[in-house]
């Protein structure tokens, strides 16, 4: 006998309590496969594509985008089974309606859903045996992820509801102005189109593949308060030799909206996490920071040789940030007391063994810390094609928990925001942060003479609690010769 299970949303790992709903990948009516990913939702830590351990027909979705939802609560049922799927489900409660409307369509598939998979066999009922048991996509999920098929809406002849169509069934359930994926990756934007009951699918976006911005939709917004607020001829009494008492001028609707409004940008997701970090970094580490001018003329030179190397020595793009990642792995074997943390209950220092080098990427959805694992293992090619993957998973909010937690060091190139210093606040609960700024021509006594060279400024944020002044002057003073004489690093190698 077929039955409607209801997925909840689970636990995500990392501590995470709850999560956000940013779009839905699947709709009520759609057919879906073990472990197939069903709706995007954004945590503290990253963007995760969440998949549902039972194969069938969704009857029903709780949320919609922007929902903030807590673990545990229900995020979906699905169907499983063959026909009358929903004839002895209860009806009532959230989603009942849904159910209902999915009957014909659990009806008209329960062999296509079934076959192979949950509910093919003799139907006990049992929850565990229709599901996989796996919760998130990289995280013990091992059934292939099946495309997502779509019930037409002429397979629907099954006998005693061949007036009801999968299509009858999502309209049921689903506005017509919640269809459809929007181009819009943070809820931050979706939420202030939301205040302004603005429809994000009649905006063209400005970003990458159409993404729509929060430029996009202010603009909008602006332009629709502007035309809001155009004048409008006033009606002249025909007689004017007696003045006539007129009540009091109270403000438009269209002069309100014309008005500039205080803003409120709620502190969650990973902008609410990163403000939490930062606050603790500074509540507990007493920091300190030193800084060092750099001539860098010969790392650009010797980086240049490396991306112009023909035949065997031929290899990727080596990037500026991948050459400083290996430095400060080969200044960490020097003085590791900066790899470490602070165990504040047992009073105790934490030298760390393994360096996994965490860079500082800024993206749509704000400040991001993606991490190298192992970092001490690999030379500047390897460091730098795990850069190039990260950043682009960070760009495009794939990112996992797993990808973003575990630092023991960080690299801040602030030096792309034009930018030449800083004093970069300690990623928590590591000791030290090297801070990058941007590579100038600029006059430089070299070799006794002035001349334009190429030069950087470096910073080194630090935990005093772990080391003096004479090791972080000694860590900084090391990366700083191998920025000036690359050579030096060839005693690492």
């Amino acid at each position: 006998m077929p039955q409607v299970f209801e997925f909840k949303l689970p636990d995500l790992g990392e501590g995470l309590t709850e999560a956000e709903i940013v779009r839905w990948l699947v709709e009520v009516g759609d057919v879906v496969a073990i472990d197939q990913p069903v709706v995007e939702v954004e945590t503290a830590k990253a963007m995760v594509e969440v998949p549902c351990p039972y194969g069938g027909v969704v009857t029903a979705r709780f949320g919609e985008g922007g929902t903030e939802l807590p673990v545990g609560a229900p995020l979906l049922t699905v169907a499983v089974g063959s026909e009358g799927a929903l004839g002895s489900v209860g009806s009532g409660g959230p989603g009942s309606d849904a159910r209902a409307g999915a009957a014909a369509v659990v009806s008209a598939v329960g062999s296509e859903a079934g076959s192979g998979g949950p509910g093919s066999g003799s139907g006990s009922g049992s929850g565990e045996a229709e599901a996989s048991g796996n919760v998130l996509v990289g995280y013990g999920t091992g059934a292939p992820v099946a495309r997502r098929r779509r019930v037409r809406p002429d397979a629907m002849a099954a006998p005693g509801v061949a007036q009801v169509t999968a299509a009858a069934a999502v309209s049921a359930a689903v506005p017509h102005a919640a269809r459809g994926p929007v181009a819009v990756v943070s809820p931050l934007v979706r939420k202030l189109a939301r205040q302004h009951d603005l429809d994000l699918r009649q905006l063209a976006g400005s970003g990458p593949d159409g993404l729509i911005l929060r430029a996009d939709v202010e603009s909008a917004i602006r332009a629709l308060a502007e035309g809001a607020a155009a004048p409008t001829p006033a009606s002249v009494p025909e007689s004017a030799s007696e003045p006539t008492s007129l009540p009091p001028v109270q403000p438009s609707v269209a002069q309100k909206a014309a008005s500039p409004a205080v803003e409120r940008v709620p502190l969650r997701g990973v902008r609410g996490a990163v403000a939490d970090k930062l606050v603790r970094s500074r509540r507990e580490i007493p920091d300190a920071t030193c800084w060092v001018d750099a001539d860098a003329t010969e790392l650009m030179a010797a980086r240049s040789a490396m991306n112009s190397a023909t035949g065997p020595a031929a290899g990727p793009k080596v990037s500026v940030l991948a050459l400083l990642a290996r430095i400060c792995t080969a200044a960490l074997a020097r003085f590791p007391e900066l790899n470490s943390t602070v165990d504040l209950e047992a009073r105790e220092i934490v030298r760390l063994p393994e360096v996994h080098l965490g860079f500082a990427a800024q993206t749509e959805r704000g400040l991001v810390v993606p991490v190298v694992r192992d970092a001490q293992a690999r030379n500047a090619e390897s460091i730098g094609a795990e850069i190039a993957r990260l950043t682009e998973a960070a760009r495009t909010g794939r990112l996992t928990p797993a990808e973003l937690t575990g630092g023991t060091f960080t690299v801040n190139n602030y030096g792309v925001f034009g930018v030449d210093g800083s004093t970069p606040i300690i990623n928590h609960p590591e000791a030290a942060m090297l801070g990058v700024g941007r590579i100038m021509p600029k006059p430089w006594v070299h070799e006794g003479e002035l001349a334009v060279r190429h030069v950087v400024q470096l910073s080194l944020t630090f935990d005093h609690r772990v080391c003096d002044g004479g090791t972080a002057g000694g860590f900084l003073r090391y990366v700083a010769d191998c920025v000036e004489q690359p050579a030096v690093l060839l005693r690492t190698l």
